[in-house]
């Protein structure tokens, strides 16, 4: 039987649902069954990245603002 891995997109998916609170059970199965722990991990780390980077570009902005 052929395992199904899974897409980048559908990580980049769950990664966001997770971050957010709002994964489905369904999803939350699949994430379990075909994916791999080192590729969400990896994915959250870059997530959180971009996340801190962009709050960082935020408030530099709003504060050359004042």
């Amino acid at each position: 039987m052929t395992e199904k891995k899974l897409t980048t997109w559908q990580v980049i998916k769950s990664t966001l649902a997770a971050a957010f609170g709002v994964q489905t059970e369904a999803a939350r199965q699949r994430d379990f069954s075909q994916g791999s722990a080192g590729t969400f991990i990896i994915a959250g780390l870059v997530f959180t990245a971009a996340f801190v980077l962009i709050l960082v570009v935020i408030v530099q902005l709003v504060l050359r603002s004042l």
